[in-house]
């Protein structure tokens, strides 16, 4: 068994409030749920309006299928253009 884990760190300009931030992040979170079979959530900066920090985990067998299922999943949150990505991380457990 293998885990993947995807950690992201996002910049949300157009935030004004974490109502705002929020939404966003509750879209992103249930178009990548809905899209992949993975565990989405916020992780960090729960309290900051302009900063979020995602956390991905998926479990599989296969580490090549995990790799291109991790590198699709962060490109979708790359392309999303009301948050940019300042940072990320993948870890194989």
């Amino acid at each position: 068994m293998i885990v993947a884990v995807l950690t992201v760190d996002l910049f949300l300009p157009g935030s004004t409030s974490l109502k705002d931030k929020r939404a966003v992040i509750r879209s992103m979170k249930d178009r990548l749920g809905n899209k992949f079979n993975i565990s989405i959530a916020e992780v960090d900066y729960q309290d900051k309006w302009q900063r979020a920090r995602i956390g991905v985990a998926q479990v599989g067998s296969d580490y090549k299928f995990l790799e291109k299922s991790m590198d699709t999943i962060f490109k979708a949150i790359d392309n999303n253009v009301a948050a940019m990505v300042t940072d990320h991380l993948i870890e194989y457990l």
